[in-house]
């Protein structure tokens, strides 16, 4: 990578990324996760109890890793995280696919955003047609790019955090 730094977020939090949170946090985390990943499930857990201790502190971006090779479902379950977004409800449908790691099949998806009061017709259509498939492509290929090879690949304000995947730890490094 020409000597780039990889302990660093190199790519940083762009308008398009998923972003929960406010911009004047003091924690912010950046996820690159694969909705299928039990560590990914571990972190999502962790993050979630950050979210309700300290709402006005804590800032998350997640980025798209599927690792398709021993996750079968993370593309396509990224993938319908990409079409409840353009209804809205990308972090309801993001939740509900951690929720249901074991259930990412395309007829949970289905009833997943069935459970959202999503447009089925609009998002089911969008899922055959794969109209997201490039938008987690990239994602990917950014994480790549930025020394990512595993999940999560987690950056806390900025460098890379390699686990544990828990509340404490996470806000140890970020307040040290």
């Amino acid at each position: 990578m020409n000597g780039a730094d990889l302990s660093r977020l190199l790519l940083p939090i762009r308008p398009e990324d998923h972003i929960f949170g406010p911009e004047t946090a003091e924690v912010t985390l950046v996820e690159y996760g694969d909705y299928e990943c039990p560590a990914c499930g571990q972190l999502f857990t962790a993050i979630h109890r950050m979210q309700e201790t300290m709402p006005d502190r804590l800032r998350v971006a997640f980025r798209h890793y599927p690792l398709s090779g021993i996750h079968p479902h993370a593309q396509l379950a990224g993938e319908a995280a990409e079409a409840a977004s353009a209804q809205g409800e990308f972090w309801r449908m993001h939740d509900l696919l951690f929720e249901h790691q074991n259930r990412l099949e395309r007829k949970h998806l289905s009833g997943y955003a069935e459970q959202l009061g999503l447009d089925m017709k609009r998002f089911s259509s969008e899922l055959k047609h794969g109209m997201y498939a490039e938008i987690v492509r990239e994602d990917f290929r950014r994480g790549v790019q930025n020394g990512v090879y595993g999940t999560p690949g987690l950056f806390v304000n900025g460098v890379r955090f390699n686990g544990p995947y828990d509340a404490e730890s996470i806000l140890a490094v970020s307040v040290g």
